[in-house]
């Protein structure tokens, strides 16, 4: 007699959604209350004892904090040395020149409001 197969065993069908999507549903109502509620808690009430400090490695391996911004498509030649270098720092060296060229522009920014 042949093994009959459960409609449960089936896999569900993959539906994509855009990470534009997810970021502008908006709030429900408990979860305005619940960001209403910490919002007004002071720093000192939280409770930090179960974060470790960070490592002398891990800080140096920081990087600062930007805010995500529109970008735009570019195509652009580099020397083969220069990709050779950023990508032998790990995986992400397109980010990387983006951070590159955005350290730049701010120090290009403070020089001239100094």
């Amino acid at each position: 007699m042949a093994k009959k197969l459960s409609v449960s065993s089936q896999p569900e069908k993959l539906v994509r959604v855009s990470a534009e999507l997810i970021f502008n549903k908006p709030l429900t109502k408990t979860q305005r209350e619940r960001l209403a509620r910490l919002a007004q808690k002071p720093d000192s009430a939280i409770d930090f004892s179960d974060i470790p400090p960070l490592t002398d490695e891990q800080l140096a391996q920081m990087v600062p904090l930007r805010l995500r911004s529109k970008t735009t498509l570019i195509s652009f030649r580099v020397q083969n040395d220069v990709l050779a270098w950023l990508k032998s720092k790990g995986p992400g060296h397109l980010s990387r020149i983006n951070a590159i060229l955005a350290n730049v522009m701010e120090a290009e920014q403070r020089l001239k409001s100094a």
